[in-house]
């Protein structure tokens, strides 16, 4: 018989003697916030909800209507339940305070509403991104700080993918389970268990048109992978981008391949595109309990101590062999340094000596 996630998180709460229910409420709190973005994502042009709105978030972006949904679904579905202590989502500047009449719990959720919402209106696959934080102790008022933990100290993460089927992707630090939605009961049943990526692949994952930005690093991975069998990895690649991290990360889980949006020259003030704690952590944390690596292209990604609550970062992640030749390419010759203050001497993306 096919497990529901509701079943799964259950059994796997009675493998701790002392598990509260609580943890397994606030997963199911946000199972419950995809399965409402799914729905509206399945209406299309049906639901009103596509196109933009006259505003930015944070990151100075434009918002699509259905990024503003999302953010409002995935706070009204998490606050009352007592099992967070705060929130806080790559489309607001500070942490969401839970409101007074609602109990506190011991845990912090931090999440992505809609990864990749600028393929919603041509119909490509989406998703959601969330990562789960112990509260430290004693405190029931969160503050930015509370939040800037590594991602080593994740309690789980997931994310849900909108696209043919809505999957839902977790782990708990004992591998990563993927369930597939299963429209007409309404649940999310166990359909990829122990996933597990593969340890060759042919595929790699890159916006091509950054390239003239590209550190030589990279620039020579992706021409050796261009190079095809004639050159020197002798095999020939294929190049996937989706423009969603969800996405692309959803395939690399199923077939291996590995994925590169790594800090680059086209804007120096910045070490990266992808949000550390929204985006590179918890996908990151997918990554390792799947038997890949996840790194910033020199270092695990993991082990970084977050600065800000939107922190950028260069983000390399996918099959192990992969993504250690990056590194090792990295090692080898790296002449760039970031010019902005922030990146000076002190920053841990400084050049190894």
């Amino acid at each position: 018989m096919t497990r529901t996630l509701t079943r799964f998180l259950i059994e796997e709460q009675r493998r701790h003697q002392h598990a509260t229910g609580n943890f397994t409420a606030l997963v199911n709190d946000v199972r419950l916030a995809c399965k409402r973005i799914a729905t509206l994502m399945g209406k299309g042009a049906l639901s009103g909800a596509l196109g933009e709105v006259d505003t930015v978030n944070v990151q100075g972006e434009q918002q699509k209507k259905l990024d503003v949904l999302s953010n409002d679904i995935f706070i009204r579905t998490n606050e009352w339940g007592g099992q967070l202590a705060g929130m806080v989502s790559e489309e607001m500047e500070q942490p969401y305070a839970i409101p007074a009449e609602y109990p506190r719990g011991k845990y912090l959720l931090l999440f992505d509403p809609l990864d990749g919402s600028s393929n919603v209106d041509v119909n490509m696959a989406v998703g959601s991104i969330f990562s789960v934080l112990r509260c430290p102790e004693g405190v029931t008022e969160p503050t930015v700080e509370d939040f800037l933990q590594p991602g080593t100290e994740q309690v789980c993460a997931g994310y849900a993918i909108y696209g043919p089927s809505t999957m839902f992707v977790l782990t708990m630090g004992r591998g990563v389970h993927g369930f597939t939605l299963d429209r007409e009961i309404g649940e999310f049943m166990l359909t990829h268990p122990d996933l597990r990526i593969p340890e060759s692949t042919d595929e790699f994952a890159i916006n091509a048109s950054n390239s003239r930005h590209w550190e030589q690093p990279i620039k020579r991975y992706v021409r050796e992978c261009q190079e095809g069998a004639a050159g020197p990895r002798g095999r020939d690649f294929n190049m996937r981008w989706i423009a969603a991290v969800v996405a692309d990360t959803h395939r690399i889980l199923m077939r291996g391949g590995v994925y590169m949006y790594p800090r680059d020259r086209k804007d120096l003030a910045k070490a990266g595109r992808l949000r550390l704690l929204y985006e590179a952590n918890p996908i990151g944390f997918l990554i390792e309990q799947a038997g890949g690596r996840a790194s910033t292209g020199r270092e695990p990604v993991l082990t970084i101590k977050p600065e800000s609550l939107h922190q950028r970062i260069g983000f390399v992640f996918g099959t192990r062999a992969e993504v250690e030749r990056i590194e090792r390419y990295h090692r080898e010759y790296n002449d760039f340094e970031f010019k902005a203050p922030l990146f000076g001497s002190r920053s841990i993306f400084r050049s190894p000596a």
